[in-house]
């Protein structure tokens, strides 16, 4: 019986050798990252761009900003990337905040500071915050873990938060509202004015979320572009900001920042311990040791792209996003969702089409070599737009009207390779805890090894 377990070779791989293994075996299935055929994972602002971020990377590779007496570079360039992005947040000298390994660890760190903040000046020890259904699974990824209750609303007809639903959810025990700028599905930002303004109202916080737009929204404002409404720091009541330096910040993975209106909230993401017989313990973040690449990566490519070099990237991909939009609305059949303001944007069938819409992306799949993230209530395919896409927008979009045709045409009941089965089973599920073990179990297999067949 074979054993699933692998032993350590107990001679060394030259290097060679397993540089070899590794791009001609391992990585052999991966997907270009500067092909165009993804869309979403990879953010990149140019080759040349990539190369010089990586040297500064492999500069800081062994540095740890656990210590932050041991590396004072490490302190000096965070303390910089944040401040310049309070800059961009039109913040002012109390705005701060602190660099993170992704968007999750800012949201996690956002929702246990204002747990924090609300238990320490209102008293509250049952927490509750509001968030629609738009919100990203890691606000309730950060409900599980720090024991908030999340209370969800629908969002309304222009798929933007619904005031009036917030409206009715809110109690004594409410510590947080959450909006989006954009929202990961729609590309479309939430009424922040009108939700911080309901915050303060209220005397609790307003969390916006711009993992995706924090280092594009101002740049495409500054260039002329429509914004629907304010939703940075010179919105009174907005008390935090998520924002991901990986994705339109140019930067290499993971670096994000979570930003704070002030050390009034800040002070509540640290955490302390003093009594340990190994010494005094403090963190800013979740993490313990912390890259010290990413740091100076960072740093590094907010200082070579510089105001111009943003304004030019937003430019690009903004041009390039909105040939694919007009390319979609442009075919029979298919239509993207709402209005979206910046390059985040869905898109599905027309309410006439009765057909299996996750089959139809993985006719576009297959015949391209595409990578497309799927949605579900509707079902729908989402892009995130990359200046990657610049020479690709024809081919995908002749892809795509060759897929429509195909699905009209074939019968209901032939299978396609790809994702259809899998997500048309999910849609079946009306016992939500029954799917939830189910994805379990499939990550549970994923993430365990098992031996090669030769």
């Amino acid at each position: 019986m074979t054993r699933n377990i692998l032993e350590i070779p107990e001679n060394g791989i030259p290097h060679e050798r397993l540089l070899s293994i590794i791009n001609t075996e391992i990585a052999k299935d991966d997907i270009d990252p500067y092909s165009g055929k993804a869309f979403g994972l990879c953010y990149l602002e140019s080759k040349e761009h990539s190369e010089f971020v990586k040297k500064v990377y492999s500069s800081f590779m062994t540095a740890n900003a656990l210590n932050p007496m041991a590396y004072p570079s490490l302190v000096e360039m965070e303390s910089e990337v944040v401040a310049m992005t309070a800059w961009m947040l039109n913040g002012d000298r109390k705005t701060t905040g602190t660099l993170t390994s992704g968007g999750t660890e800012s949201i996690l760190m956002a929702v246990k500071t204002h747990r924090d903040w609300a238990k320490d000046t209102k008293g509250i020890n049952a927490p509750e915050m509001i968030v629609p259904d738009t919100a990203h699974p890691a606000f309730h990824k950060a409900a599980h873990y720090f024991d908030v209750k999340i209370v969800q609303t629908p969002i309304g007809k222009d798929y933007r938060v619904d005031l009036d639903k917030i409206k009715e959810k809110i109690n004594e025990k409410t510590i947080l509202l959450v909006g989006s700028a954009p929202c990961y599905p729609y590309g479309v930002i939430d009424p922040i004015e009108k939700l911080a303004s309901l915050a303060a109202e209220n005397d609790f916080g307003c969390h916006v979320d711009a993992c995706l737009g924090g280092y594009f929204l101002p740049w495409i404002e500054k260039l002329g572009y429509p914004i629907s409404n304010k939703w940075d720091f010179r919105v009174p009541g907005v008390s935090s900001i998520s924002l991901d330096l990986h994705k339109y910040g140019y930067a290499p993975k993971p670096a994000s920042t979570v930003m704070y209106k002030s050390d009034n909230f800040r002070k509540y993401q640290f955490y302390v311990h003093t009594d340990w017989v190994g010494g005094v313990y403090a963190s800013p973040s979740a993490a313990g040791s912390r890259p010290g690449g990413a740091i100076a990566a960072a740093w590094a490519a907010m200082k070579v792209l510089g105001q111009d070099g943003y304004k030019q990237a937003c430019k690009d991909v903004m041009e390039i996003a909105q040939k694919f939009i007009q390319g979609i609305n442009s075919i029979g059949g298919l239509h993207v969702i709402g209005e979206p303001e910046m390059a985040i944007y869905a898109y599905t069938f027309d309410e006439d089409i009765n057909l299996d819409f996750f089959k139809l992306i993985d006719l576009v799949e297959n015949k391209g070599g595409w990578m497309i993230n799927r949605m579900q209530n509707p079902a729908a395919a989402h892009h995130m737009t990359s200046r990657v896409h610049m020479s690709v927008v024809d081919d995908f979009l002749k892809d795509l009207n060759w897929a429509i045709k195909q699905i009209k045409v074939i019968d209901k009941s032939e299978k396609v390779e790809g994702q259809a089965a899998m997500y048309g089973m999910m849609q079946t599920f009306k016992d939500r805890k029954k799917l939830n073990e189910t994805v379990r179990d499939i990550l549970l297999k994923q993430y365990t090894y098992s031996p090669k067949k030769d």
